[in-house]
């Protein structure tokens, strides 16, 4: 009776150190893989702005330019593989909770919810296109279809104006924690040497800003296809991207967006090795 009850705390923690294996696994296979599809979309950026390449810089084009690799299958399976472990991540602290003092409180789980949500459609149409079924299609077409059905329902214009809204405070939500350095709570910094850090914090900051100030804009093209009541002023990630050349600044503004863009993408790789979990 004694054995059971004291193997049973024994076997309780190797079930714990076991998933938190897994999950660990998971979380930084995930941050990998959002790293490469965003450093593939800075590099797609930067060729629109030097060559105004037709190419789509968005996560279909990226997939695309994947699939020319060598290799180029499995690189698209594990992935996808990736991403479905970030998904996976993201739900265990919905579950258990994230790292971190205030890991438990409901704001957290919710958020985690959310990113669940979308790093799971993420990971399956990623799938779709590995398995040769084109899961991923252009950005812009998918937002002015949904914009379309949105802006049909009942309150229609309310309901994308409101969603518009929420992407530009959450694209000015995501710049000022990178610029604030905010990450750096969820950061080993005792592993980093000073050198490191300041190129950590040269990818999260410049990422950082570029992703907030690309969520921003799409949110802003939104809002103004609810105005409008016309759905083809809503922007994907390519048009979006498209438009910062369109401005007085030129491509210039561009080359300043998409280098943020494949920023961010390193910071993810740093993200996948040093961040606490």
């Amino acid at each position: 009776m004694n054995t059971s009850v004291t193997a049973s705390p024994g076997r309780m923690r190797a079930h714990r150190m076991a998933r938190g294996s897994a999950v660990e696994g998971a979380a930084r296979a995930g941050l990998t893989a959002r790293g490469v599809i965003y450093l593939l979309v800075g590099v797609l950026a930067l060729q629109i702005a030097f060559t105004d390449s037709r190419q789509q810089a968005d996560r279909g084009g990226a997939l695309a330019e994947l699939a020319e690799k060598p290799f180029g299958a499995v690189l698209l399976w594990a992935l996808g593989v990736g991403l479905a472990g970030m998904a996976l991540w993201r739900l265990s602290e919905v579950l258990f909770g994230s790292a971190g003092p205030d890991g438990r409180k409901a704001s957290k789980r919710l958020l985690s919810a959310v990113r669940v949500v979308f790093y799971s459609f993420v990971a399956y149409s990623v799938l779709s296109f590995a398995a040769g079924s084109g899961g991923s299609g252009s950005s812009d077409e998918q937002s002015k279809d949904v914009t379309a059905r949105a802006l049909a329902a009942p309150a229609g214009q309310w309901l994308v104006g409101a969603a518009g809204a929420g992407i530009v405070v959450a694209g000015v939500w995501i710049a000022a924690r990178a610029l604030l350095r905010k990450y750096h709570d969820k950061l080993k910094l005792g592993e980093l040497s000073p050198r490191t850090r300041k190129l950590v914090d040269v990818t999260g900051v410049g990422g950082g800003i570029a992703r907030g100030v690309v969520f921003a804009a799409a949110g802003g093209f939104a809002v103004r296809a609810a105005v409008d009541y016309e759905p083809d002023k809503a922007k994907g990630l390519d048009d979006t991207l498209r438009s910062f050349a369109g401005t007085p600044l030129g491509p210039w503004l561009l080359v300043c967006v998409a280098a943020g863009f494949v920023l961010f993408g390193l910071f993810s790789f740093a993200m996948a090795r040093w961040r606490r979990v």
